[in-house]
């Protein structure tokens, strides 16, 4: 995130628009509350990321959601929680972040560094804020570049956006009043190189990653079925081996590690310090990943 201009998030809904709002739900203005999901049209507009209600030239349909304990969402429910003058006036940003699936079937997962400001250790896909008078594609490859070392040369890859996520950090109410609120649209980028081979160009940022894996379908089909605010689990996979294979950053080099399996499936804790754990954003973008191969007959048996 080279860059301190940031693109803002602004919503036109029933005829009406404007710049949305921090610490207001930007899906709550598209849905019934007791609702967390909408279906909108989005895109890059003038300088500003536009959610609307009905089509605009250039724009994508998309699906936008929130978490259930989304603290935007909780806020509009308590209002004696008002925010600060100095946050309010923060505005919503855009960010992009990227699935790059290998053409062995593998997703790259960063875990944070633990020195960032926002979401520390917790295991993401490369993203970022979008800047002004990037596309959103150019956004996330800028990204993967920045944070792995990456770069997708034209003709080696395809793309196309999966969904949208309203993001906020602290991610519950129990943690804080929102600091940071951005609407992250998920792009999934399909690479005609494997694993393998993207592995010997990683040269991740010390800054922002300490660690990285190049996760299997069967691993991330039981992140997607572990649902952060849930009371019972989903319906991942019965078997899986007992750790994973990572990569760790450590003091200027790189060794690979094996970490359980467990932490990829840790969720959201309603109160107290985050955990290592999988970012509920990110298990959104994995079950439309996986709805997107069992669409294309694509999912092995």
């Amino acid at each position: 995130m080279a860059g301190l201009a940031r693109v803002l998030v602004h919503v036109r809904c029933g005829g009406a628009g404007g710049p949305a709002r921090f610490g207001q739900s930007v899906t709550g203005a598209f849905c019934p509350a007791h609702e967390d999901a909408a279906v909108v049209s989005c895109g890059l507009d003038r300088g500003r990321f536009l959610l609307s209600d009905v089509a605009f030239p250039g724009s994508t349909t998309a699906l936008l959601k929130r978490p259930s304990f989304c603290p935007a969402k909780r806020l509009g429910e308590q209002p004696e929680l008002a925010l600060p003058a100095e946050l309010r006036r923060r505005g919503v940003a855009a960010g992009v972040a990227v699935l790059l699936q290998t053409s062995t079937s593998r997703i790259l997962l960063t875990r944070r560094a633990s020195t960032l400001s926002i979401f520390p250790n917790v295991w993401v896909p490369p993203g970022g804020h979008v800047e002004p008078d990037e596309e959103l594609l150019d956004v996330g490859l800028r990204e993967l570049e920045e944070e792995t070392g990456l770069r997708l040369e034209a003709g080696t890859f395809s793309w196309r956006m999966l969904g949208l996520w309203e993001s906020i950090y602290p991610p519950m109410l129990s943690q804080g009043l929102p600091r940071r609120h951005h609407i992250v649209t998920y792009l999934l980028l399909l690479s005609t190189e494997s694993h393998e081979q993207l592995e010997a160009r990683m040269c991740p940022s010390k800054s922002e990653v300490s660690a990285y894996a190049w996760l299997e379908p069967p691993i991330l089909e039981a992140i997607a079925a572990t649902e952060d605010g849930a009371e019972s689990l989903g319906n991942g996979p019965s078997t899986l081996p007992a750790t994973v294979s990572i990569t760790e950053l450590s003091n200027g080099s790189s060794s690979t590690t094996q970490l359980p399996t467990s932490t990829f499936l840790n969720t959201a804790p309603a109160e107290g310090e985050d955990m290592e754990r999988v970012s509920t954003g990110t298990k959104f973008a994995l079950r439309l990943w996986l709805e997107s191969l069992q669409e294309r007959g694509r999912v092995q048996p």
